[in-house]
């Protein structure tokens, strides 16, 4: 006796909601910046932006992972 295969009586949703998080993209947006900066150095930085507290904080960002 063959046992029968069972298939879909249903077929899949077309229109699933695929939504992600704020975070999702806000982060990595984040630390793309943050690492752009990092690698441009201070005096990249300071050319580049002009104020020198977003220089002055990627500095110490960079103090604060090299220890």
């Amino acid at each position: 006796m063959a046992a029968r295969a069972h298939t879909r009586t249903h077929p899949p949703a077309s229109g699933t909601d695929t939504r992600l998080p704020w975070w999702a993209v806000v982060l990595p947006a984040l630390a793309f910046a943050v690492l752009l900066l990092m690698i441009a150095g201070p005096g990249e930085a300071r050319a580049a932006t002009g104020d020198p507290s977003v220089t002055h904080l990627v500095e110490r960002i960079q103090q604060t992972l090299s220890h």
